[in-house]
């Protein structure tokens, strides 16, 4: 129990846990040497290129000028925009950059989020009350298996049914399943640039095609690939289409956070036109604390963090980001060259940037086991079970991906004679049945009760 302990409380031997405010304060530098080396320990894997998505651009230089930026807005609300118009200038630029970007058209539009989840919640937002407006009071929304859960959590939120749809062999959301879901009921639909486990593009013009026969919505959720996407297109690799030019496609949601290389904690929520986004405002006349409009589910946000993602995308510029985008997606081949020398891994799709792989021969659990031991920290997938590189600017460091085809191998074969239940996804066997999952959410209920706990005594 102490080895688990520590694992989950890594600090509580070497520093001290405050389970009331101190007397004394501490001092600040004491502050700053306990921190500085938190910090440099928890990025030693981020620095060595050995982890798979998480930190996005890695520059030390970059994160000091965001940093730079972002405490000259520490203190904003950008609710007092009397104060601080500065946040009208950054938003609506980020925004305009982002629409450029994915080629929306003289009435796109858009907002400012925290990132993903927040951009997910507001399309179902949105979509809801567009059917409300049409009558339809049980709305429900077309949406993959592999689509972001963060749509279920909205759905769950807002009192919206999620309906989900099968994805084909090779891993794409299955058009025909989409068809027959579609019912009197159904307000939009969903589909992935790319989709967070396999990295992969559904056929959004296809879609696209099926929203317009039955007037309602199409959200693409690009909070993974929005913002490299079109980089990589611009750079000549072969991708279908699926931002504004299609038609059909009525919102996009992208992580600046992400591959817009901007601190963690904003992305856009772009709209084909204004009448769809003022549907997520929320404005009350009548309180006696005065006049109360919000864009979203915030009400005081951070003007630091809008700062810098705007100071990220003009400094970066496109020659930056193209600079970038090629790398990754050099580094994305070479992973996937990795994946398929290996008769015993199979890949999950078309990969590019962000390549999966499965196997029918080898426990993918034991085989990140390896990987970890190994150094490597990949992304754990289920239904089926697998693993996932999404590429990053660190990965493209020389020698990282001929490292990792190294490993890759050895694990496999280590992989091939392990003994024993994995230490990676050692649940998944429990999941699938209502006992097993009931047993694995109270589980994960158990770690989130446990993130906001002091540190128990040694």
């Amino acid at each position: 129990m102490g080895d688990l302990l520590d694992a989950f409380f890594p600090y509580r031997r070497t520093t001290e846990t405050h389970r009331s405010i101190p007397a004394e304060g501490v001092s600040r530098d004491d502050v700053l040497a306990m921190v500085d080396e938190m910090a440099r320990s928890e990025d030693a894997i981020a620095r060595e290129g050995r982890v798979s998505g998480s930190i996005y651009h890695g520059g030390e230089e970059h994160f000091a000028f965001l940093a730079d930026v972002y405490r000259r807005f520490a203190h904003v609300n950008v609710l007092q925009r009397d104060m601080y118009p500065s946040a009208t200038k950054f938003e609506g630029e980020i925004v305009a950059m982002c629409a450029a970007l994915l080629h929306g058209g003289e009435s796109a539009c858009g907002v400012l989020t925290f990132g993903g989840s927040e951009s997910l919640f507001n399309a179902v937002l949105v979509y809801r009350e567009r059917g409300r407006k049409r009558g339809i009071e049980a709305p429900q929304v077309v949406v993959p298996v592999t689509a972001h859960v963060a749509i279920a959590k909205a759905a769950h939120y807002l009192g919206v049914e999620v309906v989900p749809v099968p994805v084909t062999d090779e891993f794409l959301v299955d058009l025909d399943a989409v068809r027959e879901a579609i019912g009197p009921q159904t307000v939009a639909l969903f589909g992935s640039a790319g989709t967070y486990p396999h990295g992969l593009i559904d056929p959004i013009e296809q879609l696209g095609a099926l929203a317009l026969e039955h007037d309602i919505g199409l959200h693409v959720d690009g909070c993974l690939g929005g913002l490299i996407l079109p980089w990589g297109e611009r750079l000549g690799v072969e991708l279908p289409r699926w931002d504004f030019r299609v038609p059909g496609v009525t919102s996009i949601s992208a992580d600046t956070h992400k591959y817009g290389y901007a601190p963690k904690g904003t992305g856009v929520m772009l709209y084909a036109d204004r009448e769809l986004r003022r549907l997520q405002y929320f404005a009350y006349p009548d309180w006696p604390g005065g006049l109360y409009a919000s864009p979203g589910i915030a009400g005081s946000r951070s003007g630091g963090l809008i700062a810098a993602t705007w100071a990220a995308m003009v400094t970066l510029g496109e020659h930056g980001y193209l600079d970038i985008a090629e790398r990754i997606f050099r580094a994305g081949a070479e992973v996937r060259a990795a994946v398929e020398a290996l008769p015993e891994l199979a890949l999950i799709g078309d990969p590019s940037f962000c390549v999966a792989w499965r196997s029918d021969t080898v426990d993918m659990y034991h085989v990140n086991d390896a990987l970890k031991d190994r150094g490597w920290r990949m992304n754990s997938l289920q239904l089926p079970p697998a693993l996932h590189f999404c590429v990053t600017l660190p990965n493209t460091e020389a020698g990282v991906t001929e490292a990792f085809a190294t490993d890759l191998a050895a694990s496999v074969e280590y992989a091939k004679s392990a003994e024993g239940p994995p230490r990676s996804g050692a649940m998944y066997g429990g999941a699938g049945t209502p006992e097993g999952n009931a047993q694995v959410n109270e589980m994960l209920a158990g770690v989130i009760d446990a993130w906001y706990e002091p540190a128990p005594p040694v």
